[in-house]
């Protein structure tokens, strides 16, 4: 073979192995795991007292692990106490008023059985004699046909009927008066009355002093009398001096029908009286008045009660919150309350770290973080516990990139766009402790 063949041959052998070596450079590489360091933390609250006050007690410090519903901080409780002692009294003052109202309402309830009880006992013989009383030629129904109440309705009826009746007579009286001689026919029918009502009188003196026996005594009423009735005579001498005969005749006539009115205004109360019998009776009414007010009262009081019991447990509520307890298990992180400072209510005192709910934050770099899914389960190992794992999952992974921490070491570090991933961290046994280190290897 010429020395020409034998270096092409070479050369060719050169390129092939040079080919060969760029190929095995350009093959995809393995990533290597992913992994990523941190600090262990626990989920914190933040506590705070719900109401405004000094300071009496802190059970607590700094660092100290708690059980859910352990006294952290005691708050003064004089003011509500006070507050609470007049509840009580108020309470006591309404328990009280409502055994007098209890007490009144069951007199007020034997006071009414009683007026029924003596109500029907005077009726007894009212009703005995509605049974045998004839009806007037005028009824075409006997007496028993309507009932006690259709009685009463219909009697009350013929009083407000009579009512508007005599109204209706006195306008019509007012109205004559008014087209006569107004003023002076006023005046004589005055004059009139007076004249007669002190005939009467002198009449009535004459009569009593006659049954005396004593001559001085009758002509002196005898005198009086004549006087009266020469006063009278004038008065109705006057009296028909201002009226035509027809004007007396129409005054006589509406005169006629008020005094008519009235008389059938009064019969029909007097009817109306006469049924108010039984139940219906007007000391009945009255008890069964007294007795409603009664019971209303003790409904009051009742309310009243109820109210000075809901004063009393709203104070209870708040002296309850006073004491101001750890709402879970976990440990104390940050104090920031003395004995004898006064908190405002809303104001964080302590802050909490939750034991049971451990978790961790790593930074990953974003063009790792298409190796990461929530859910996904990673291990973890703590310089605490050499060749001991523990397990956690993704919980969180922020949409938007950041700059490293500042405490990461290096300022190329600190330069590095990352995503921020948080895992929750499972420990049963409980032995990991927020602040520890820890690495965080992924799982595929």
């Amino acid at each position: 073979m010429s020395l020409r063949k034998t270096l092409l041959a070479l050369f060719v052998l050169v390129v092939l192995a040079a080919l060969g070596f760029l190929a095995y450079l350009a093959r995809p590489q393995p990533r290597p795991p992913l992994t990523a360091s941190g600090t262990i933390e626990a989920e914190e609250l933040a506590i705070a007292a719900e109401l405004s006050g000094r300071v009496a007690r802190v059970a607590v410090a700094e660092g100290d692990e708690v059980q859910a519903g352990q006294v952290l901080f005691v708050l003064d409780d004089s003011l509500l106490q006070a507050q609470y002692d007049q509840a009580q009294a108020a309470l006591e003052a309404a328990r009280a008023q409502l055994r007098l109202a209890q007490a009144q309402a069951e007199v007020a309830r034997r006071q009414y059985d009683l007026a029924r009880q003596q109500a029907h006992q005077a009726a007894v013989e009212a009703r005995v004699q509605a049974w045998f009383a004839d009806a007037p030629n005028a009824f075409d129904l006997p007496l028993w046909y309507f009932t006690a109440d259709e009685a009463r309705a219909a009697a009350q009826a013929e009083v407000d009927a009579a009512a508007q009746s005599l109204a209706e007579a006195r306008a019509n009286l007012e109205h004559l008066q008014t087209t006569l001689v107004a003023a002076d026919l006023r005046a004589a029918e005055e004059a009139l009355a007076r004249a007669r009502a002190e005939y009467q009188a002198a009449q009535a003196v004459l009569d009593r002093a006659e049954a005396q026996n004593d001559a001085a005594l009758r002509d002196q009423a005898q005198a009086r009398l004549d006087a009266a009735r020469n006063a009278l005579e004038a008065a109705q001498a006057e009296y028909d001096r201002l009226l035509t005969q027809q004007q007396a005749q129409d005054l006589l006539e509406a005169r006629a029908q008020v005094a008519v009115a009235q008389e059938r205004y009064d019969a029909a109360l007097d009817r109306w009286y006469a049924l108010q019998w039984g139940d219906a009776a007007p000391q009945v009414r009255l008890a069964e008045a007294q007795k409603a007010q009664a019971e209303a009262a003790v409904a009051q009081a009742e309310a009243a009660v109820a109210q000075a019991e809901a004063q009393v447990r709203a104070i209870e509520v708040q002296m309850d919150k006073l004491t101001v307890t750890a709402p879970v298990d976990g440990v104390v992180t940050a104090h920031h309350v003395r004995v004898g400072e006064v908190l405002r209510a809303g104001v964080p005192a302590l802050t909490l770290g939750q034991l049971d709910r451990l978790t961790i934050t790593v930074y990953i770099p974003e063009d790792r973080l298409g190796d990461l899914r929530l859910g996904q389960q990673a291990s973890l190992t703590v310089d605490a516990f050499p060749g001991e794992t523990f397990y956690a999952t993704v919980s969180r992974i922020a949409d938007r990139a950041e700059y490293t921490p500042r405490n990461v070491q290096t300022v190329e570090g600190r330069k590095t766009m990352v995503f921020a991933v948080e895992l929750r961290i499972d420990d049963p046994s409980g032995r990991l402790k927020p602040g520890m280190p820890a690495d965080v290897h992924f799982e595929e």
